[in-house]
């Protein structure tokens, strides 16, 4: 089985009805970090009302394990996004999907108001992949997707993916695991340091660690291997501007690719590619919306890469 790089194995199995959903909350918020009333529902009971998850909602609040903060922005004053208390997070820590993840880094209401962006976009791109999945009969649940998962690329620097995607392609008989590293890009930052993450993962894919107590020149072979049995392909989904500036940052992506050696051999072993979250949304992940950073065919789904 495949583990993350906290140690814990990866998860492949959506939630059971037959968990209670009080619980099944309080792992989700505890693995996406915090969600809307909404988001809750379409990862976990899709059919089910809101009003449901509002009283699960509710009676965890009253019990000292949730708390919420309203959505930043206007007309939004009715929104709130939900995430556990320092109680919350005490009790979920020894869950075996969450046993070895990093300490829960939101303990008020101000830290939680100030991850809210990226952390509810993160989240808002996997939804799509989840939907896709329960439509086409493939497995991709809530815990199958993985925020904030650090590795190391040497000289004691980490790379941080967005997300960890794990994904199981169902064709008759057949099943095909995928895996993919997510970016998840709300053009908050400028496009050079956007396309420079490209070389992180170029640089994760050669790096060796150093065994201890052998010579230099003794190796134990690539350190993503200790998680991955192939290198997961790198999806960047871009959202937050006008769709001709969101192209302009995917051309960045290519040319990265194109020009920088290290990108340029990780282009040629691992798909690459690049969507805008909107796209994703409306006509779902499995379709055409997402540009090869390596060239070739304009559009394609993210399988084909």
């Amino acid at each position: 089985m495949t583990r993350s790089p906290s140690g814990s194995p990866a998860p492949e199995l959506t939630p059971s009805p037959a968990e209670p959903l009080r619980l099944q909350v309080l792992t989700a918020l505890a693995l996406h970090r915090m969600a809307t009333t909404s988001q809750l529902g379409q990862m976990l009971r899709p059919d089910s009302s809101r009003q449901l998850f509002s009283r699960v909602l509710n009676k965890l609040r009253s019990t000292g394990l949730v708390d919420l903060t309203p959505l930043p922005g206007r007309d939004r004053s009715r929104t709130h996004v939900w995430y556990l208390t320092p109680e919350g997070a005490r009790l979920t820590r020894d869950l075996p999907l969450l046993r070895g993840r990093p300490p829960y880094p939101i303990t008020s209401t101000t830290a939680a108001s100030l991850k809210t962006p990226h952390t509810l976009t993160v989240l808002r791109a996997h939804l799509p992949f989840a939907a896709d999945a329960r439509r086409l009969g493939h497995e991709h649940g809530p815990w199958d997707w993985t925020p904030e998962v650090a590795h190391p690329i040497g000289e004691g620097e980490r790379l941080v993916a967005d997300a960890v995607m794990h994904y199981t392609l169902i064709d008759s008989e057949h099943r095909l695991k995928l895996r993919a590293f997510v970016e998840v890009d709300r053009t908050t930052m400028s496009s050079e340091r956007l396309a420079v993450k490209l070389i992180e993962y170029a640089r994760l894919f050669r790096y060796e660690a150093q065994p201890i107590g052998r010579r230099s020149q003794a190796s134990a072979g690539a350190t993503w291997l200790r998680w991955y049995p192939v290198f997961p392909r790198v999806l960047f989904v871009l959202t937050g501007a006008s769709r001709a500036r969101l192209t302009n940052r995917i051309s960045d992506l290519q040319a990265m690719a194109a020009q920088h050696p290290l990108v340029a051999v990780l282009a040629r072993e691992v798909p690459l590619g690049a969507a805008i979250l909107e796209d994703i949304e409306q006509h779902g992940p499995s379709e055409a919306v997402w540009v090869p950073l390596a060239g070739g065919t304009p559009r394609r789904p993210w399988v084909d890469l």
